[in-house]
C-alpha cells in the first residue's frame, strides 16, 4: 500500500520544496478551535499535519507544548476526541494527518482498536516517540493490516544497528531528532542532525524529516538543504496561543516559505 505521507513529501520535492510538517496539540485551546487551527495550518502550506492528543506525562515536550496540553486536558479532552478531530479535519483538507502519541494511551485504548478507529477517521498513521520497532510488534502488525504509516524516531546517539531497524520499520519518514533533549525553540540547531540524516540514508532508501528546535523560516531553510522536510511544533503552538488562528496562519505561511529550494 502506498504511503500517503511519503507521497506528500515526494510531491513537495517535485514542486522544488522540502516538506513542511506542522505539529499542533489537539484540544487546545478547545477541541473546535484545534480543528480550525489544523485546517488553517494545512491551508497555510503544511504538507503533513502532526496532531498530538494531550497526555498527562509529556516527558519529551517543552514548556509551551506542555502548557497547551495541560490546558486541553483541563478543558476535558479525552482520547476518543482524537478520532472526532481527525475525521473533521480530514473532511476539509487533502493532506495526510499523522497522530503523534505516547505509547501508553494506545495500549490502554487497544492497539488494533486505535489503528482501526484512526484509519476509519481518515488518519494517515502514527508518530510514536517513546517506543522502538522491536518493542512494538502489535503496532507493526496493525499498521500493515490497516495501511497506516508508522514513524519512529532516530537520535544522534542511536547505534547503526538501531538506526537500521528504524529505517526498515518506518514508513512515511523517519523522525530525525535534531538534538538530544525536549522540544522547544533553540537559537542554533545541532549539527548532529545533518550527520544523522547522512547515516540514515546510508542505511536505506528513506525519507528523513528533522524536528525539535526548528522555529524560524531560516532554520527550516537550513534543514531542507540536507533533509527531506522540517518539523515545526513549538513556534506554531506559541503563535496559536498568542495570536489565535490568525496568528497561527501568519507564522505557518512564513515557515512554509522557508521550504523553497533553488531549482537546479
Amino acid at each position: 500500500m502506498t504511503s500517503r505521507v511519503a507521497a506528500a513529501i515526494d510531491a513537495a520535492h517535485a514542486d522544488g520544496r522540502g516538506a513542511f510538517v506542522g505539529y499542533l496539540p489537539l484540544g487546545f485551546p478547545d477541541l473546535q478551535t484545534s480543528i480550525e487551527a489544523a485546517v488553517t495550518l494545512a491551508e497555510a502550506g503544511a504538507d503533513v499535519l502532526e496532531l498530538g492528543p494531550p497526555y498527562s506525562d509529556p516527558v519529551m515536550d517543552g514548556v509551551v507544548i506542555q502548557e497547551a496540553t495541560q490546558t486541553a486536558l483541563a478543558a476535558g479532552f479525552r482520547l476518543r476526541d482524537t478520532f472526532t478531530a481527525v475525521r473533521a479535519i480530514a473532511e476539509r483538507v487533502d493532506i495526510p494527518i499523522l497522530v503523534m502519541t505516547y505509547w501508553n494511551p494506545v495500549l490502554q485504548y487497544g492497539v488494533d482498536r486505535f489503528a482501526d478507529d484512526l484509519a476509519a477517521a481518515g488518519g494517515a498513521g502514527l508518530i510514536t516517540p517513546d517506543i522502538t520497532p522491536d518493542a512494538a510488534p502489535e503496532w507493526l502488525a496493525a499498521s500493515e493490516r490497516t495501511g497506516l504509516d508508522r514513524v519512529f524516531l532516530a537520535a544522534p546517539t542511536s547505534t547503526d544497528e538501531r538506526l537500521r531497524m528504524i529505517v526498515e520499520a518506518s514508513t512515511g519518514f523517519v523522525y530525525t531528532v535534531s538534538t538530544m533533549g525536549i522540544t522547544g525553540e533553540r537559537a542554533e540547531l545541532d549539527a548532529a542532525a545533518r550527520t544523522l540524516v547522512t547515516r540514515l540514508r546510508e542505511l536505506g532508501d528513506v525519507h528523513a524529516c528533522v524536528g525539535i528546535g526548528i522555529s524560524t523560516p531560516d532554520q527550516v531553510a537550513g534543514v531542507v538543504d540536507y533533509a527531506d522536510g522540517a518539523i515545526v511544533g513549538t513556534a506554531l503552538v506559541r503563535a496559536l496561543r498568542d495570536g489565535g488562528v490568525a496568528g497561527l496562519s501568519g507564522t505557518a505561511r512564513a515557515l512554509a516559505a522557508g521550504t523553497a529550494r533553488e531549482r537546479v
